[in-house]
């Protein structure tokens, strides 16, 4: 099986005033389409900024990433933007909306850059999408409106909207209570499972690894152990020292 996700020998530096700062360390992964992945790790870890690289955010300081078999390690911002514009969905912990714009046009936001939709493909695209998040009757309410859980469903459709290979959430769930967001980490569980949308998370809730099929542990900028579930198994860890190999399935065999 192909790869949507495939990471090799990637290194992430900072300069911080004269020091520099090694975030990543030799990582070395590939993710299956399809699944439902937490990458976990305490604050300071490098979860954040493996998820950033992943959405063509950041570039590595060295290695090679591929988004669904293409590298993108050298592309330009015009080629990257364009990339994530098409492949990439983005849901954040602050949801990231846009308080002058009603759901509807936040959702759509994203979509205005994309020169082959028409605004009737657009406007189908919305009413769908808000749809399937359960607000389609608040299309219209801007963010002040909506509540924490509504305006994250915001943000859901929004990713979506772009019908991305890939939707990344980083720490979807902190800024909700406990029950809104087991309820949000359940509709974007039944979206992966539905539509087939790989997703992945950086988070340190535990809410979202007892949601997630495949778990990636980060410590100090190394992956430091895989972890695969399956709905009739609990979760295989397997440990990683001192180097990274695939998150697929043939690690745990």
């Amino acid at each position: 099986m192909s790869s949507v996700v495939r990471i090799e020998r990637v290194f992430k530096e900072y300069l911080l005033g004269e020091q520099t700062v090694r975030a990543l360390n030799d990582i070395t992964l590939a993710i299956e389409p399809g699944v439902f992945l937490a990458i976990s790790g305490p604050s300071g870890s490098g979860k954040t900024t493996l998820l950033n690289l992943i959405g063509c955010i950041d570039r590595p300081s060295s290695g090679d990433i591929y988004i669904n078999e293409q590298n993108v390690s050298h592309k330009s911002p015009n080629e990257l933007a364009d990339l994530r514009a098409r492949s990439i969905g983005f849901i954040f912990q602050t949801f990231n909306l846009l308080p002058v714009l009603s759901a509807a046009e936040n959702v759509e936001y994203p979509l205005l850059r994309r020169k082959d939709l028409s605004a009737a493909d657009r406007k189908r695209r919305v009413e769908y999408f808000l749809g399937i998040v359960g607000l389609g009757q608040y299309a219209n309410n801007r963010p002040n409106q909506l509540s924490g859980g509504q305006r994250q469903r915001v943000a859901i459709a929004r990713a979506l909207a772009v019908e991305p290979a890939i939707v990344l959430a980083d720490e979807p769930t902190a800024n909700l209570d406990q029950t809104t967001g087991i309820e949000i980490l359940e509709l974007m569980k039944k979206i992966n499972e539905h539509l087939g949308t790989t997703f992945i998370f950086s988070t340190h809730d535990q809410k979202v690894i007892d949601h997630a099929n495949r778990l990636i542990k980060v410590e100090d900028g190394s992956i430091k152990a895989f972890g695969i579930r399956t709905p009739t198994s609990d979760w295989l860890i397997t440990r990683v020292e001192p180097l990274a190999i695939q998150a697929t399935e043939h690690c745990y065999q």
